[in-house]
């Protein structure tokens, strides 16, 4: 069993329930939470937070991953979690390229998250990938994982939030090596021209997959059968990739409209071991990282003004409430001592790298090709890299390679 799945698969005794104390708690956690937050901040503030629910509820119950998916290609050629990822950036770029083109949606302006390509986004996303492995998920991956009860990935999400506050600290050096400028395919294309080379690259890599994967098994290898059906799965998982897929692009498109740009999760890590760290004696205000208006600001306000972090909270409660639906809620404290230092070892390495990267399989991969940004592009070749080298570097802590996709998504 993978040191990082969620729970072992439920009994068909216990198909019919939930786990009714975790439900309720996450229930009433999401709307204490959207209660306050609109009375603090801001209703609209509050449907990001349920928003982030909706995509922790869709993670979990499609399993929905990117750690797993590449290793288990990279391990044995099974794509089927790849081609998702390739839908996912369809449905997206379809959605996301006219409107950014456009500036505005529903009256209100949008930007994507466009960022340079330079030594930094290379030093960072390879070591990102690395991470996934050794943590054991991505950053969509961690926060899920930890709502659904897994212990493991809290040491990898303490490490990652350690990470990503050192990367803050260091990321003025690595912007003065060398970099391109941040280059928006949309706006230097045009939308068709933008849209046809992204099409036509995910088709490529999809297609790929296929054709590697019918050379090793003979066939495309699926999902087995889900143990339920109907409304029971649609509330209670598993549900299949392409469902997550399509889910989690609509939602990213939601987040787009609701916060004037797309879904990003890992700015929050940094601002909360800031903050950490500024209360334990350090003075991060002087960090170049925080130095502009807008991120002074946000270190000083509230983490429940950062848009961010209240879609990762979120994320958490509603993986946790999918998990207590689905009775897979059932955290164990057994964590042998090499998984625990490759949770700590990755997570630091997920950190730091997403701080050099600007962002992660979420903030940099999803959403920065949902906005035609290159770097999403860069990121992704050395992501995948990376994690060529993180998948054989698991068995030297214990980890397994599995070659059959878990009902996890790490």
């Amino acid at each position: 069993m993978s040191a990082t799945t969620l729970a072992a698969a439920p009994s068909p005794a216990r198909l019919s329930g939930i786990h009714l104390p975790a439900a309720l708690g996450a229930g009433a956690l999401l709307l204490a939470g959207a209660l306050a937050i609109g009375e603090i901040v801001s209703p609209r503030q509050a449907a990001l937070y349920l928003l982030g629910a909706a995509l922790g509820l869709v993670l979990y119950h499609a399993a929905f991953g990117f750690t797993a998916a590449w290793r288990v290609f990279i391990a044995d050629r099974r794509g089927e979690g790849l081609r998702a990822q390739m839908a996912m950036l369809a449905i997206a770029v379809l959605l996301f390229y006219p409107v950014l083109a456009a500036g505005s949606l529903f009256g209100q302006p949008v930007q994507g998250l466009v960022a340079p390509v330079g030594v930094s986004v290379l030093f960072g996303a390879f070591l990102f990938g690395i991470g996934m492995q050794l943590g054991g998920g991505c950053a969509s991956g961690t926060l899920y994982t930890v709502g659904g009860g897994s212990v493991r990935m809290v040491l990898t999400l303490a490490a990652f939030i350690a990470g990503s506050t050192i990367g803050a600290a260091h990321l003025h050096w690595w912007q003065a090596q060398w970099s391109l400028p941040p280059i928006s395919l949309v706006r230097e294309w045009g939308v068709l021209p933008a849209l046809a080379l992204n099409l036509g690259l995910f088709a490529l890599i999809a297609g790929l997959t296929v054709v590697l994967e019918r050379r090793r098994h003979g066939r495309l290898v699926g999902a087995g059968p889900a143990p339920r059906a109907g409304l029971a799965r649609f509330l209670r998982g598993p549900w299949p990739l392409l469902a997550g897929a399509v889910a989690l692009a609509l939602l990213n498109f939601a987040t787009l409209a609701l916060a004037g740009r797309p879904w990003g999760i890992t700015s929050a890590f940094a601002l909360w071991g800031s903050k950490l760290a500024e209360g334990i004696g350090f003075d991060p205000a002087f960090w170049p990282y925080w130095s502009t208006p807008a991120q002074a600001a946000a270190l000083e306000a509230s983490v429940l003004r950062d848009v961010t972090s209240v879609m990762d909270f979120g994320i958490v409660l509603g993986a946790l409430l999918a998990a207590a639906l689905a009775r897979r809620f059932s955290p164990s404290l057994r964590v042998p001592l090499r998984s625990a230092l490759a949770a700590v070892v990755g997570g630091l390495m997920l950190g730091y790298g997403a701080r050099l990267a600007y962002g992660c399989n979420i903030g940099a991969y999803f959403s920065g090709i949902a906005s035609s940004s290159l770097h999403g592009w860069v990121w992704m070749a050395m992501a995948f890299a990376g994690n060529v080298l993180g998948t054989r570097l698991r068995p030297l802590f214990g980890l397994e390679v599995e070659r059959t996709p878990r009902l996890t998504g790490c």
